[in-house]
C-alpha cells in the first residue's frame, strides 16, 4: 500500500480561507504546501524465546488481539497513531498552534490561531466503497469547521466539510481545491452542541447526512475527477475564530 502523502502535491491554501467564510461565493481555489512532514516508522525487533527455557503461563507473551479488519469505530481511549499534518490557509498561520490530545475517550482538537486545517488520517486500509461517521462536540467558537474524507491517495481526495454556522461544501482536491457543490442544513446543531456527521463514497458518488437526515444536494456524482479508492479520515479547521475546541467521541468507518 502507497504511503498517504497527497499533500505533496498542492501548493498553497490561501484560498480556502475565504471559500470556508464565503460559502457560496467563488474565488481562486486553494493549495497545500509544497512539503509535508515525514512520518518515520520505527519497527521494534522481534523478541527472542530462549529455546532450553521452559514457557510457563506466566513466561508466556500475550497473545495479539484479532485484527479488526477493515471496517471498526474508533473510540480514541488511546492515540491510534494515525498520519496527521496541520496546512496554513495563510502565510501568518502558525501550525504550532493547533494541537491535539486523548482525554477521558475523546479526541480533543485545540487550535488557537485562524487558518489552520489539521487532518487525521487512517492509513491502514484502502477502500473504493466505504461509510465514515463521526461525532463531535462544540466546546469553543461556533465559527469552525468539521469535514470527512475519502478516496485518499496520490490522485487526491474528496472532502465534505460542515461549518457550524449551517452550511457545508463539497470539494474535490485534485491540483488544488475544487468546489464541487454547496448548501445549508437547518439540523446542524449550532454553538456549543453535539453532532453527528455521515459520508458514504461509492466510487464517484457522494452522499452525506447531518444527524441522521440527508440534506439536499446528496447524493452528488462526480462525473469531472472520479476519484477511485483511498484512505478516509477527518479534519478540524480553524476559519477566522478563535479558539477552536473540538471534542471527537468516536470516528467509525463502515459498508455503505
Amino acid at each position: 500500500m502507497k504511503p498517504f502523502r497527497p499533500f505533496v502535491f498542492i501548493a498553497s491554501l490561501v484560498a480556502i480561507v475565504g471559500l470556508a467564510c464565503s460559502a457560496f461565493s467563488s474565488g481562486n481555489q486553494p493549495a497545500a504546501p509544497e512539503q509535508s512532514p515525514q512520518v518515520e516508522v520505527q519497527t521494534e525487533a522481534p523478541v527472542q524465546q530462549n529455546e532450553e527455557e521452559p514457557v510457563t503461563e506466566e513466561s508466556a507473551p500475550p497473545v495479539a488481539p484479532p485484527s479488526s479488519g477493515p471496517y471498526f469505530t474508533v473510540e480514541f481511549d488511546s492515540d491510534p497513531q494515525w498520519y496527521y499534518e496541520v496546512i496554513q490557509g495563510n502565510d501568518s498561520s502558525d501550525p504550532e498552534k493547533a494541537t491535539y490530545e486523548f482525554d477521558s475517550g475523546r479526541m480533543i482538537f485545540n487550535i488557537e490561531d485562524p487558518g489552520l486545517f489539521s487532518y487525521y488520517v487512517y492509513e491502514g486500509d484502502e477502500y473504493e466503497n466505504v461509510r465514515v461517521d463521526i461525532k463531535v462536540e462544540n466546546r469553543g467558537v461556533n465559527t469552525q469547521q468539521v469535514s470527512l474524507l475519502c478516496q485518499f491517495s496520490d490522485e487526491g481526495w474528496y472532502e465534505w466539510s460542515v461549518q457550524s454556522d449551517g452550511r457545508w461544501e463539497l470539494y474535490a482536491v485534485s491540483d488544488g481545491y475544487k468546489r464541487m457543490h454547496n448548501g445549508a442544513s437547518n439540523y446542524i446543531k449550532q454553538g456549543k452542541d453535539v453532532n453527528e456527521y455521515a459520508m458514504i463514497c461509492e466510487g464517484n458518488e457522494i452522499s452525506f447526512f447531518v444527524n441522521g437526515v440527508e440534506p439536499k444536494g446528496s447524493p452528488y456524482v462526480d462525473r469531472t475527477y472520479s476519484l477511485r479508492g483511498g484512505n478516509v479520515g477527518f479534519s478540524v479547521s480553524s476559519l477566522r475564530a478563535i479558539p477552536v475546541l473540538i471534542e471527537v467521541d468516536w470516528f467509525k468507518i463502515s459498508e455503505p
